[in-house]
């Protein structure tokens, strides 16, 4: 038979007055008086037989019994208050607050919502999209997904998907027989489209990277048309516009239904890639591990996407 264990309230109590190196603001906390609180201290150290504090004449300080205890006790009743938490959400609805870019948004999250709708139906997603950052600790974002290099100071950053830079365009712009994009040669005939939102500080990935490594630098590589928004410049492509080096990550599902062809096979790999951020240990809690497992199946399951 295990051990008589002394009674919890007595142990949340010492809990609280450690932290607080306070019998009164132990008390405060607890909704106890000071004599109540100095009651329980007492009772706690008659049943272990050692002294947990010294007491001073405003405070009290830990014993070397005392600092042997407390770190213990506070992990388990971490773990205490983390266990009921989950069980408490199990069945409840819970509700994700997600900012994430406008493109990844419109051209790969949102078309894929209702499936983890229909997987977690007690889980409501809410989505907000915006470019700029966002302070998981100050606003009410659960999540965000960034592009970049996921060196986020102070939060959990894991990679869902990398990303390349390819040219692309209508189907219609290759089959035209007298114009018909099959060589670089071609290209240069070709009004280009540029994603401007695609330049990053210190490495852009943009036409004059893509023609040199492709060995085609005579191509005017400045000419054409500039959008800032990618979802904007996607869209020129599929229109008919021009030739665009797009974001294949963004532009997966319209290369997978046929709506842009990659006329060559080179692709440039980006040192950026897209994050699922959050605060630390938040991955664990149930929603929010069930919405990064699914959006890495997602992932793994979208068709062109860059690993």
């Amino acid at each position: 038979m295990s051990e008589r264990l002394p009674h919890l309230t007595a142990l949340r109590i010492f809990e609280s007055t450690a932290r607080h190196a306070s019998f009164q603001a132990a008390a405060a906390e607890l909704g106890l008086s000071p004599s109540a609180v100095s009651h329980q201290i007492r009772a706690l150290e008659a049943y272990l037989g050692v002294r947990l504090f010294e007491r001073r004449v405003r405070s009290v300080e830990l014993t070397e019994a005392g600092k042997a205890l407390c770190p213990k006790l506070e992990r388990g009743f971490r773990l205490i208050e983390s266990s009921v938490r989950e069980v408490r959400t199990l069945q409840a609805p819970a509700t994700i607050a997600v900012s994430v870019g406008p493109a990844i948004a419109a051209k790969w999250l949102v078309p894929l919502l209702h499936r983890f709708a229909e997987r977690h139906p007690t889980i409501d997603v809410r989505v907000s999209t915006t470019n700029k950052p966002v302070d998981l600790k100050k606003e009410a974002f659960d999540v965000a997904i960034r592009h970049g290099r996921g060196d986020y100071a102070g939060l959990e950053s894991i990679r869902l998907f990398g990303e390349a830079y390819t040219p692309m365009c209508a189907p219609r712009l290759l089959a035209n027989q007298r114009t018909g994009l099959r060589t670089l040669r071609q290209l240069g005939k070709q009004r280009l489209l540029h994603d401007d939102h695609a330049a990053f500080p210190g490495k852009t990935l943009g036409w004059r990277e893509w023609l040199e490594a492709a060995g085609a630098p005579d191509v005017d590589c400045d000419a054409g048309v500039h959008y800032s928004q990618t979802d904007h410049a996607i869209q020129a492509a599929i229109d008919g516009s021009g030739v665009l080096l797009g974001r294949m990550a963004i532009a997966a599902f319209d290369l997978a239904a046929g709506r842009l062809v990659r006329p060559f096979d080179l692709s440039l790999p980006s040192p950026y890639g897209y994050f699922f951020v959050t605060l630390p240990d938040r991955p664990r809690e149930r929603a929010i591990g069930a919405f990064l497992a699914w959006l890495q199946e997602e992932a793994r399951n979208t068709p062109n996407m860059p690993p």
